[in-house]
């Protein structure tokens, strides 16, 4: 999963510079002044195309707690408890708060913490608390809702992780996953290679 988001992306700058090139040498007869023009318009479509989708928008697409991203647990609750909630709610992660701190988070808890720590480790998740098991806030790697799309997924690619939260200086404003991500990537490159050619077959 992670070599082919690797690959996906590098094909996906591959295609947008191939496509750049073109509309920079179409017509090379044309004056100076045209010329001129069209590298100043592709640049624009560069620089407010590809690669200009936030979290924010992310966050927005998804609708706030439609699909998990605001399930929460606590450090006390076991995690047969929360691993219950992900399954009800279809969700691979949940925030991990403090009893009676909703607003300050203390980690995160993932499906993989649930195979590496309990499972495989034979150990009971009625018995054992989210708090011994979930990654710790100080080890959490994050985004805001500012970070360019394609920043977030070379993060999690980097780090291994498929799920990453969202803080800014209010607080916890979601999660997002690998699979949201690569939704809004491949919306985003869609969208501009339509863009690029109505540019090149004169539509601007």
């Amino acid at each position: 999963m992670q070599g082919g988001i690797r690959a996906f992306v590098s094909h996906g700058s591959i295609v947008k510079n191939a496509v750049l090139q073109h509309v920079r040498l179409m017509n090379p007869l044309r004056p100076l002044m045209m010329s001129r023009y069209e590298s100043t318009t592709a640049a624009r479509i560069e620089e407010q195309g590809f690669e200009s989708t936030k979290i924010s928008d992310v966050l927005q697409a998804k609708g706030k707690g439609a699909d998990g991203s605001w399930l929460w647990c606590t450090t006390e609750d076991s995690v047969y408890d929360a691993v219950k909630s992900m399954t009800q709610h279809n969700v691979g992660a949940l925030v991990v708060v403090k009893p009676g701190e909703k607003s300050s988070i203390a980690g995160i808890i993932t499906e993989r913490d649930y195979l590496r720590k309990i499972i495989i480790q034979g150990r009971s998740s009625k018995s054992t608390k989210v708090g011994d098991i979930m990654t710790e806030e100080n080890k959490l790697i994050t985004v805001t809702p500012d970070t360019k799309v394609l920043k977030a997924m070379q993060l999690m690619t980097d780090n291994r992780i498929r799920h990453i939260p969202v803080i800014d200086e209010k607080g916890m404003q979601g999660m997002v996953s690998i699979g949201d991500v690569v939704r809004a990537v491949v919306s985003e490159h869609r969208e501009e290679l339509n863009r690029l050619n109505t540019f090149i077959q004169g539509g601007y």
